[in-house]
């Protein structure tokens, strides 16, 4: 009997533990340690005691004291990328205490905001935008950071080559409170198909396609995604093309969504496949100290490109090429947090 995929322990881990860096900096205020707690996510530390202290608008010293980032869940890209940016803000306020929240990804970190559970934390686009286009009270933009692509997975020897497909299968649609479940909703209901749908984070998607326990899996990620590679490392499987599903996601809620290309390059044997693209972005509680703000988005766009390296306590995150200046603005309908507007205006003079 063939193995079960067991993915690595660096996609299941949901337990808690503190990190502290235990080597004095090299800065202004010697001695000074910073304090990064990872709660359930991949333990991503701050950068080493050598690396540049960025200023912040011409400020030596911001005073942040705690700030609490809701990523996403096991096998998630969000997961991945939020505590490498909770390692980089951590680096560049030494005397704060930085926690990634571990979170069922969009929809559930959008309530962790409005809450107060979190300061900061990571969406899709879609999901964060209301019926009337505009984000929940209390919530604003730092950035765009990077685009999502709405896979369907599916064993290659899976009968189902098209959404219509997948009438009568079953089908998860990510993790509840997801981006990926906000998304699939909106595609499956466009399409009128019925399916007997299980919310499964990304981890637990792909070892149910493993066994055998659903037909098919939507996640909506960025490329590649840890809990599909591993999958297309021990099993065949393809993608289902979302082409014609992209433009109907377009007309129908305009703004979010771009049709893409999933390259045959990112996963190992699967061919290239016409889908949908999502940008995400950075949020934050409009309450968030302006100086604050403006010193994390500094952060993120001056040292986001160490994270496409690996690093001793965490592999790299490749989604992080493509944060830059020029897109980092671009967050629709989303305003931006005022802290984070003085440093993007800050750029253009």
């Amino acid at each position: 009997m063939r193995p079960r995929l067991r993915l690595s322990s660096r996609l299941r881990n949901g337990s808690r533990s503190r990190l502290r860096a235990s080597a004095p900096r090299t800065s202004t205020r010697l001695g000074r340690r910073a304090a990064l707690r990872i709660l359930g996510g991949a333990v991503i530390g701050g950068a080493s005691a050598g690396a540049m202290t960025v200023g912040c608008s011409g400020e030596d010293d911001v005073d942040v004291g705690e700030l609490r980032l809701a990523t996403g869940p096991a096998g998630a890209v969000y997961r991945r990328i939020g505590g490498g940016l909770a390692g980089l803000i951590a680096d560049r306020f030494p005397d704060a205490t930085v926690t990634t929240v571990p979170s069922r990804a969009s929809t559930d970190n959008i309530r962790m905001l409005s809450r107060g559970d979190a300061d900061l934390g990571l969406s899709s686009l879609d999901a964060v935008i209301g019926p009337d286009g505009r984000p929940p009270d209390g919530i604003a933009a730092l950035c765009r950071l990077y685009d999502s692509y709405l896979h369907l997975v599916v064993l290659r020897d899976t009968p189902v080559w098209s959404v219509a497909d997948l009438d009568g299968m079953r089908v998860s649609y990510g993790a509840r409170n997801s981006g990926t479940e906000f998304t699939t909703h909106r595609l499956v209901d466009l399409a009128g198909v019925r399916v007997d749908a299980v919310r499964l984070d990304q981890a637990e998607s792909a070892e149910a396609l493993d066994s055998g326990d659903i037909h098919a899996a939507f996640s909506l990620t960025g490329i590649p995604t840890p809990a599909i590679s591993e999958l297309a490392a021990e099993r065949e499987i393809r993608f289902v093309a979302m082409e014609e599903q992209a433009g109907a996601l377009a007309d129908a809620f305009p703004g979010p969504y771009i049709p893409a290309t999933i390259p045959a390059t990112v996963y190992e044997g699967v061919r290239a496949t016409p889908t949908v693209a999502v940008p995400n972005v950075l949020l934050a509680r409009s309450d968030l100290d302006d100086d604050v703000v403006r010193a994390v988005t500094e952060t993120v766009f001056t040292r986001a490109g160490e994270l496409t390296t690996d690093r001793p306590d965490a592999p790299a995150v490749p989604q992080a090429w493509q944060i830059n200046v020029r897109t980092g603005i671009s967050t629709g309908s989303i305003p931006l947090h005022p802290g984070a507007r003085e440093w993007f205006r800050a750029q253009k003079r």
